[in-house]
């Protein structure tokens, strides 16, 4: 979701058919970094740098590069925690214990170890709806690294940097910048571990984030791996400007707060869908994933829940009122609405009203059984009257 009043004008400055290598071209990638720094609060002492593949290529990179020294605990409870678990196991083989808990709860953190295993996490699950409250299950000067995929919460919630060893995210999710480019920032002590720990395996390229022993420093200077789109980096650059122009951090996470609260009131008030996050203090503010409880259509069970979820996405889509709204294909059947702070407090408001409707004549569609029996053997849309 690009932010308020954005227009293709705010990127005319982009250095199109420039090289990244160019001084100019370095200055708007320091730039980039310079911004992420004041906005996001990031510590003086730790290094960011701008990666290639999205916050997938920022974890990878870190996963690959950093793990291995010690035993790793990974939290999984919605589909890239997992996701981090298996490369963990199934790739680099290492000693994992993956603890787990089921879409729309939390597992429990006091099972993770306190000291000397590192620990791998996801900060706000977007397919699940389910963040971690906070970072205070970390302690302080514990032996292992923390590597923690925040691509959803970066902007949107207050990260722990001192409790942070690792921290990913792209520029597409709560910023709303075109995709390709991941951000990776490292505490001290993940650079000691890069600079004093060798991985027993091959790196590829995109991965080497050391140089005979010692930190690439260019890398956190804008001298990217690979060749990175001026474009995106100029769109980057102006979502970065808004958010320091909207009271920054403090103002990205009000907003994407209001915005929550926004459809946690409606769904208060409505007995046909509820979040799929069970505990209020664990509820995402931006990936809010909703599920389908009306009593008429549960009787009907789970492919009945999933079927009134698509017909609602198809719907509302084909009256241009929301795009892309449902869950995530590894997640429960519902719908999944973006919160951020790029979105328009009002607008979340109307949609509301929106998703009642459509509620509406999708159930009206859905009582007719003879529709029913066809869909179900169909697994498609509902066939809603408005669509003909």
């Amino acid at each position: 979701m690009k932010r308020p009043g954005w227009n293709l004008e705010q990127l005319a400055g982009a250095l199109l058919g420039r090289s990244h290598r160019a001084e100019a071209g370095k200055d708007r990638l320091k730039l980039a970094i310079e911004l992420t720094r004041d906005v996001l609060r990031v510590p003086a002492d730790h290094r960011i740098g701008i990666v290639p593949a999205s916050d997938t290529g920022a974890v990878e990179m870190a996963l690959w590069s950093l793990l291995g020294p010690r035993p790793v605990d990974v939290l999984a409870w919605e589909s890239f925690g997992h996701g981090w678990g298996a490369d963990i196991v199934d790739q680099l083989g290492l000693d994992t214990r993956v603890i787990t808990a089921p879409y729309g709860e939390l597992p429990d953190l006091t099972r993770v170890d306190s000291t000397d295993r590192d620990v791998v996490f996801t900060w706000n699950g977007t397919t699940s709806g389910v963040r971690v409250p906070n970072a205070e299950w970390i302690p302080l000067g514990r032996n292992g690294l923390t590597i923690c995929d925040a691509t959803s919460a970066a902007f949107a919630q207050p990260l722990d940097f001192e409790r942070l060893d690792v921290v990913t995210f792209s520029w597409q999710k709560a910023l709303g910048g075109e995709g390709a480019h991941g951000m990776l920032i490292l505490s001290p002590r993940a650079v000691d571990r890069l600079e004093t720990y060798t991985p027993r395996w091959p790196l590829p390229k995109l991965f080497r984030l050391t140089s005979n022993g010692r930190i690439n420093e260019g890398i956190f200077r804008g001298e990217t791996i690979n060749t990175p789109s001026m474009l995106c980096v100029e769109d980057y650059i102006d979502a970065l400007h808004w958010a320091g122009e909207n009271d920054g951090l403090i103002g990205l996470v009000a907003r994407a707060d209001a915005n929550a609260k926004v459809l946690t009131d409606w769904v208060d008030s409505r007995d046909w869908v509820t979040h799929l996050a069970v505990r209020p203090e664990t509820r995402s503010n931006t990936s809010v994933c909703l599920t389908i409880v009306d009593p008429e259509v549960a009787a009907g069970g789970d492919e009945a829940a999933a079927a009134c979820a698509r017909g609602i996405v198809a719907l509302l889509e084909t009256q241009g009122v929301a795009y892309d709204i449902g869950s995530h294909r590894d997640a429960p059947p519902g719908l999944r609405i973006w919160c951020g702070a790029t979105v328009e407090t009002r607008d979340l408001a109307v949609l509301t009203d929106w998703l009642d409707w459509a509620f509406a004549e999708v159930k009206s569609q859905f009582m007719d059984s003879t529709k029913y029996v066809e869909l179900q053997s169909q697994r498609q849309p509902l066939p809603l009257s408005s669509q003909s």
